[in-house]
Order: structure tokens, then C-alpha cells, then sequence
């Protein structure tokens, strides 16, 4: 855990970096797959993900949440523009669940050449274990990196404390084990994000009914892919955050087992990554680069799809996090937490519970509140250090919190609770409207 009793490591605590990485589907201007070929060769900044229709907005590195959303405007607009102005134009699917489906076959795999085939490769195998209809759910992940001068002052305040609980003897080693101890912590709260950002609930009949198009089906889900409904692999996945090396063999196991192809095919809320290419053994021999998000909903109801205002909390959510006491994170928590993360994708939230750390079982509406009031009374702790963050994002902490608390205590104020009232009774029908504003 961060040491906020020392007065360096406060002065930098809201100091790291940023990277969104964002889906979205390609389609026809009357609500089906484009089947044209991906528009943007040689823009690293634009790529694909599974479908050759489905773009990946990858931001570069930034200091603060205001500027990470500003480029992934930049390039949403560079997509709209080259959309609009193809022979025959196209719109960018602002949803997390898809438009009309004809058939799985209509569902276009990313179709690569040369070097590259092998993606193409794993994506087949990936349709022939999963099913093509999960790989069309598109979402965003947040990438976050604590600045190393923060953490090279609390490795050293550490490392100056009688009673150190810490028992590196070099930066490099600190920093793995914080970074895993933070996965841990995140996993086991990584429900509250799915809240806060759930915003999928509904869907085209033709996904739950090949050859039925145009009716709503809404399966009580606020976010359908990160449900029980949605892309999870075939197990429960347990990993081990004792430290680096337990983690990494803990993924390398289930390679090893064929349980999965590689660590790109782990399915789970929370990863560590690298800098670079991901890969286990890279993270063994590198050491952990950032701390990799993956559960948060499209949101429609904004041009680039998060709001500004979820993007900084979620900096400012892994930052306490970072800063709690360690917590035990073994098979019985985490089987806990991936179900937390189910109920929490639901419409209601004062349908479904969350197990708690501390084995209380509440409504995730109630557990959220919870959270997000200590939360808070954390960060009023710390309104001496806030300026410099405040000035970059033109946001109080305070005002972001209570903008996520508003969305427990009533229910209206959620993503997903406002997308069915707006877009129901014509879910795709009203989604392409969105679209053709949009494009104008």
C-alpha cells in the first residue's frame, strides 16, 4: 500500500498516465456488418480487434484523463470523416452490443497477410471455441501506469521505515509486488467500474435468435458482455498475487493445460501487461508496466464514447486502491469477485448482492455507496494536493465522486437505466439515427 502519512509521496499521487483503447463496430447505413476492408493501413493509432469491422482506437500515453480523451476524440472523428466519405459510407456503431446479425458467417474475421497470418489463425480460433456472436460485444480498457517518480518516494520511504513491509532490495521488485498487489485489490473491486459504466441493455432479437430482426430484447442486463451472458472463458479462472513470479505461473498453467491458447485469450476484468508486447514471460523478465482495465461499456450517450468524468475516476479509484491495506485475494475472494462483477452488470441493483471483503453480503447499489463515501472522505483528506490535477482536468475530485454516488441512489442516473428509455421500442432503428446525427 501507498504511504499517504509522507508528505512526498502525497505531493505526487495523482501523477500517472493514461491509455483508452477503444472498440466499436463498422456498419452499413441500414444497421448491418460492413463487409468492406479495414479503411486505416498503417495507422497505429487505428486498428482491429477480432472482426475486420471492428476499429481499435489505441490512444498514446498521456498524463491526465482531459488529455487521453481529447486524443480519443481526435481519432474518432478521423474515423467518422474517412466513414463518411467512403464510396459508399458507413457509420461507427456507438453500442457495445451489435446491430443486426443475419447469420455467424455475416460476422467478418480481421483477415491478415504475410507476417501477420498468425492472427488471423488465432481469431479462427477463437470464432470455433466461442462462437462469433460474443466477438462482436465492444468496449473500452483503461490503461494506467503510477508515475515511477511516486513510486520510487514510497519504495524509498519504505525502504527508511523501521518496521518495512517491504522486503525489496530494488526498485524493480517493489514494483512488481505493488503492481500485483494492486491487481489483486482490483479484482476484487473491479464491480464497481462494471456499475458505473454499465451501459448495454439492450440488444437486437436477432443476437439470441438467428433470422429475427428488428425486435428489443432486454434480458435484464445493464451490461450484457460483462454478465453472466457475456464473453468470459470457459472456467473460472483462479490466479495467484503472492508476487510476480506465482502470478505469471499461475497464467502459464492454464497454457500449459490447453485451457487457453495464450494470455491474449484471459478473459478476466483485470491484467498486468509490460511495456511492449504482452506476453507472461515478458512480464517475468520486464517486470510490470501498467495496470490494464477491461470492463467498461460504450456509452452512447457521449460522442466518444466514456465520459470524461469516468475516465478520472477510474484514476482516482485505482489510486485508493493503491493506497488501502493489502488484502487476501486467494480462490475463495476471487471466486467472489468474478460473481460480483456478474450481479453488478444487472439492471437493478437492488436485485443482486455482493459478497464484501469482509463476508457482508449487500445490494451492489448499497455496497457502491459504501465504497464510494470512503472513498471520498479519503481523497477530502488529500484537497491540499488536488491543484495541479484539478487544473489539468477541470474537475474537483469531490464533484466526480458524488457524480458516481449519484448514479446508487437513484437508479435514473445510470448509463444503462437512461439508454433503455431513450433507445427502447427500436433499439437499432434509434441507435442509427444516433449515428447519422452524428455523422452530419
Amino acid at each position: 500500500m501507498l504511504d499517504i502519512n509522507n508528505k512526498n509521496v502525497c505531493e505526487k499521487l495523482l501523477k500517472g498516465n493514461i491509455g483508452l483503447e477503444k472498440e466499436s463496430l463498422r456498419i452499413t447505413q441500414d444497421g448491418f456488418f460492413s463487409k468492406t476492408p479495414h479503411p486505416f493501413p498503417g495507422n497505429n493509432n487505428i486498428v482491429r480487434d477480432f472482426c475486420e469491422n471492428q476499429t481499435e482506437i489505441n490512444t498514446s500515453v498521456t498524463s491526465s484523463a482531459r488529455e487521453a480523451l481529447e486524443e480519443l476524440s481526435i481519432h474518432t472523428k478521423t474515423i467518422l470523416e474517412t466513414l463518411k466519405n467512403l464510396p459508399k459510407p458507413e457509420y461507427l456503431w456507438p453500442f457495445s452490443n451489435p446491430p443486426y446479425i443475419t447469420r455467424e458467417s455475416d460476422i467478418p474475421i480481421a483477415r491478415y497477410e504475410g507476417e501477420e497470418k498468425e492472427k488471423e489463425v488465432y481469431r479462427e480460433y477463437l470464432a470455433e471455441r466461442y462462437g462469433r456472436y460474443k466477438m462482436t460485444f465492444s468496449g473500452i480498457h483503461f490503461n494506467y501506469s503510477f508515475s515511477d517518480e511516486l513510486l520510487k518516494a514510497d519504495f524509498e520511504a519504505k525502504q527508511r521505515g523501521v518496521d518495512s513491509e517491504s522486503d525489496t532490495s530494488d526498485f524493480q521488485t517493489y514494483k512488481n509486488q505493488f503492481y500485483v498487489s494492486l491487481a489483486g485489490k482490483a479484482q476484487v473491486y473491479n464491480w464497481i467500474i462494471v456499475a458505473i459504466t454499465a451501459a448495454s441493455p439492450l440488444l437486437d432479437s436477432s443476437y439470441v435468435e438467428k433470422g429475427i430482426l428488428g425486435k428489443d430484447t432486454f434480458n435484464g442486463m445493464g451490461s450484457t458482455r460483462c454478465s453472466e451472458l457475456g464473453y468470459w472463458n470457459l472456467f473460472t479462472l483462479v490466479l495467484d498475487y503472492r508476487d510476480i513470479e506465482h502470478y505469471v505461473d499461475s497464467i502459464m498453467a492454464y497454457i500449459d493445460l490447453g485451457l487457453i491458447h495464450s494470455s491474449a485469450e484471459l478473459y478476466y476484468p483485470v491484467r498486468l501487461k509490460p511495456v511492449g508486447k504482452y506476453s507472461p514471460e515478458k512480464l517475468r523478465t520486464d517486470g510490470v508496466g501498467h495496470i490494464e482495465l477491461r470492463m467498461i461499456d460504450l456509452n452512447p450517450l457521449t460522442p466518444w464514447g466514456i465520459d470524461l468524468r469516468d475516465v478520472y475516476f477510474i484514476q482516482l479509484f485505482l489510486i485508493y486502491l493503491a493506497a488501502l491495506p493489502d488484502i487476501e485475494v486467494g480462490v475463495r475472494e476471487q471466486s467472489f469477485a468474478i460473481q460480483n462483477t456478474k450481479n453488478a452488470a444487472h439492471y437493478d441493483l437492488k436485485t443482486v448482492n455482493v459478497i464484501t471483503p469482509d463476508n457482508r453480503t449487500l445490494w451492489v447499489a448499497d455496497a457502491a455507496c459504501e465504497f464510494l463515501y470512503e472513498m471520498k472522505k479519503f481523497y477530502e483528506g488529500l484537497e491540499d494536493y488536488e491543484g495541479e490535477a484539478e487544473k489539468e482536468n477541470g474537475l474537483r475530485i469531490s464533484e466526480v465522486i458524488d457524480f458516481q454516488i449519484s448514479k446508487f441512489e437513484n437508479a435514473e442516473n445510470r448509463y444503462a437505466w437512461k439508454i433503455r428509455r431513450r433507445f427502447g421500442g427500436g433499439f437499432v432503428e434509434k441507435g442509427l439515427k444516433l449515428c447519422e446525427e452524428r455523422e452530419g
